[in-house]
C-alpha cells in the first residue's frame, strides 16, 4: 500500500482559456516549465449510498489512465492538504481493496460501498523544475466531464479547471503561482474535489446551526466539532506507524469531549453522559498507551542526537522502548476495528444529534456559560495553592499534574464558550493553555525521570547504557528544575485574569 502526503490548489478557468505558465521566480531561482503532456484520465468513484465519505471530504475512487492508474484513498489531512493512498487496480469497481475498506471502517460502519459518479478528464500537465533541474511542482490543465450516477438517472456535467501539486517544492511556491493564474483569469475553486462538483445538491450541506443563544447550544457546538475531528483522524491513525501526529489530535479530540461533559454535567442527563465518558475514558486510555511512549522515545532520541562523539550506538532499552510503541500502536488499531468502538461512534453521534439535555441547558449562554467558565477557573487556581504548599516530593508532583489536567478543562470550558462569549473567553483559553504547557514541561521531565530510573534499575545494564541513563537522567533533573523555576511567573501570568473574567459576568 503506497501512500503520500498531497499538498495542491485547484482553480476553475473559463471553457477555452489557456493557463501556460513557462517559467516564475522561485524562492531559490528561475524555476522552469518541461513541455506538455496529455493523459486520458477516466475515474470511477465509490461511496456510501448516503455519501458519508464525500460529506467528510474523503474520496475513493478507481481510476484508469495515466502514471498513476490505479485505487486512490483520498484523506484530508490539513489546509491545502490530503493523504493520498494507492492500491492497484484490481477486478472490478466494485470489488474496493481490503486494506482500504479497513482505513474506511469508521466512516462506513458497515454500510455498502457503491458506484456513485464517473468522471473523464483530459488532462495537460506540465512539470516544474528548478534550475538543479530537479522537479518542484506539477500543473495539471483538466477538461472535465462528471456523471453521477443514481437509481433515478444519470446526469451530467462539464467544466475546465487547474491543479498545482507539490512535488519537491515548498508550500510558499504555491503563493508564487497563484498571481499568474489569477492574471490568466482564474479563480479558487469552489469545491474541493471533481466528485463533489459532480454531486452538487446531492450531497447534503451542513444543517445551519443555531449562533449558540442557549448553553446547550453552545455545548453541543463544541462536541460536534470534536466528534467531526475524531472521525477525520481516524484512518489517519489507523495508517500510520510512526509518531505522525495523529495519535495525538484524535486523542486530544477525545479529551476535549470528556471535559465538557465533566464541566456540564448538569446541562446533561447523568447516565447518559456517564456512559459515554465511560467508554471515551476507554479510547483515551488506548490512545495514551501509544502516545505516551511517542512522547518518551522522540525526546530520548533528541537526547541522544547532542550525545558527545563516540558514545557509542543506540542503546538497546531505547530499542525496547519502540517495540514497545509499535506493540501499543497495534494493540490501538486493534481496539478501532471491534464492536466497542464502533457502538462508541453511534452513540457519540446520537449524543450530539440529539443530546439529553436537562432544562438547565436551555438558559441563555451569556448568563450561565461565563459561571462555567469562571468554576473551571478557580479550580485551576486552588489546586496550583494546594499544590504550591506542598513538600517537594511524589506528592507535590501529583498535585501539579492534577493542577495541569484542571488547566486543560478551563481552557476547553473557555474555548467551547468562545462564540458565544467572545474575546474575553478566548484570553481566558490563551490563558489556560500557557499555564498548562509550562506545567507540561514540568510533567514531560518527572515522567522521563521514573521511565530512566525504571530501566537504570533493570539487571546487568551495560556500561555503556548506565553511562548513557546517567546523562539523561541529569538532563532530565536540569530540565524539571528549571520548569519549577518558571512556573511562578506563569501561574502569575494565568492569574491575571480577574478583568477577563468580569467582563464574561457582565
Amino acid at each position: 500500500m503506497a501512500q503520500h502526503t498531497e499538498i495542491e490548489r485547484k482553480y476553475e478557468i473559463d471553457d477555452g482559456a489557456a493557463i501556460v505558465i513557462e517559467s516564475i521566480a522561485g524562492p531559490g531561482g528561475p524555476i522552469v516549465a518541461d513541455e506538455p503532456r496529455t493523459w486520458r484520465l477516466v475515474a470511477d468513484y465509490v461511496d456510501t449510498p448516503a455519501l458519508s465519505l464525500a460529506a467528510r471530504g474523503i474520496t475513493l475512487r478507481r481510476r484508469d489512465g495515466g502514471e498513476d492508474a490505479g485505487w486512490h484513498l483520498r484523506l484530508p489531512a490539513a489546509k491545502d492538504t490530503r493523504r493520498e493512498v494507492h492500491e492497484p487496480l484490481g477486478v472490478g469497481v466494485h470489488q474496493v481493496p481490503a486494506r482500504l475498506s479497513r482505513l474506511l471502517a469508521a466512516h462506513v460502519r458497515g454500510q455498502e460501498l457503491v458506484h456513485v459518479a464517473t468522471v473523464e478528464t483530459t488532462r495537460t500537465t506540465r512539470r516544474l523544475r528548478d534550475r538543479d533541474g530537479q522537479v518542484v511542482a506539477e500543473i495539471a490543465d483538466d477538461v472535465v466531464v462528471g456523471h453521477r450516477l443514481d437509481e433515478d438517472a444519470q446526469r451530467s456535467t462539464s467544466w475546465h479547471e487547474v491543479e498545482i501539486e507539490l512535488v519537491n517544492g515548498p508550500p510558499e511556491l504555491l503563493d508564487r503561482l497563484d498571481p499568474a493564474l489569477r492574471q490568466a483569469g482564474a479563480v479558487r475553486a469552489a469545491a474541493s474535489s471533481k466528485l463533489r462538483r459532480v454531486l452538487g445538491d446531492d450531497l447534503a450541506q451542513p444543517p445551519r446551526r443555531a449562533a449558540g443563544r442557549t448553553a446547550g447550544e453552545v455545548l453541543v457546538a463544541y462536541l460536534r466539532r470534536q466528534r467531526d475531528q475524531l472521525l477525520t483522524y481516524d484512518p489517519l491513525v489507523r495508517l500510520a506507524d510512526h509518531d505522525d501526529d495523529s495519535v495525538h489530535k484524535m486523542r486530544v479530540a477525545v479529551r476535549r469531549t470528556r471535559s465538557l461533559l465533566r464541566t456540564h454535567a448538569r446541562l446533561l442527563d447523568r447516565d447518559r453522559a456517564g456512559a459515554l465518558d465511560a467508554e471515551l475514558k476507554w479510547l483515551a486510555d488506548t490512545l495514551g498507551d501509544v502516545r505516551d511512549l511517542e512522547v518518551l522515545t522522540a525526546r530520548f532520541d533528541r537526547r541522544l542526537a547532542d550525545r558527545p562523539a563516540g558514545l557509542g550506538a543506540d542503546p538497546r532499552w531505547l530499542e525496547q522502548l519502540s517495540a514497545r510503541e509499535r506493540e501499543a500502536r497495534q494493540t490501538l488499531k486493534s481496539a478501532l476495528s471491534t464492536p466497542r468502538y464502533f457502538a462508541l461512534l453511534t452513540d457519540l453521534d446520537g449524543f450530539v444529534s440529539a443530546p439529553p439535555f436537562t432544562p438547565r441547558a436551555r438558559r441563555r449562554a451569556r448568563r450561565l456559560s461565563p459561571r462555567l467558565v469562571v468554576k473551571s477557573w478557580r479550580k485551576v487556581l486552588d489546586k496550583y495553592a494546594r499544590a504550591e504548599r506542598l513538600p517537594e516530593g511524589t506528592e507535590r508532583e501529583s498535585a501539579l499534574h492534577s493542577t495541569r489536567k484542571a488547566a486543560k478543562r478551563a481552557r476547553y470550558t473557555a474555548e467551547a464558550t468562545t462564540p458565544a462569549l467572545g474575546k474575553p473567553a478566548a484570553k481566558l483559553a490563551r490563558r489556560a493553555e500557557d499555564l498548562q504547557e509550562a506545567l507540561g514541561r514540568y510533567q514531560d521531565a518527572v515522567v522521563a525521570q521514573r521511565q530512566l530510573t525504571e530501566i537504570a534499575d533493570r539487571p546487568d545494564p551495560t556500561p555503556g547504557d548506565a553511562f548513557t541513563l546517567g546523562l539523561l537522567l541529569g538532563t532530565e533533573r536540569g530540565e524539571a528544575a528549571e520548569a519549577l523555576r518558571d512556573l511562578p511567573s506563569a501561574r502569575k501570568h494565568a492569574a491575571r485574569t480577574a478583568k477577563h473574567l468580569r467582563a464574561l459576568k457582565n
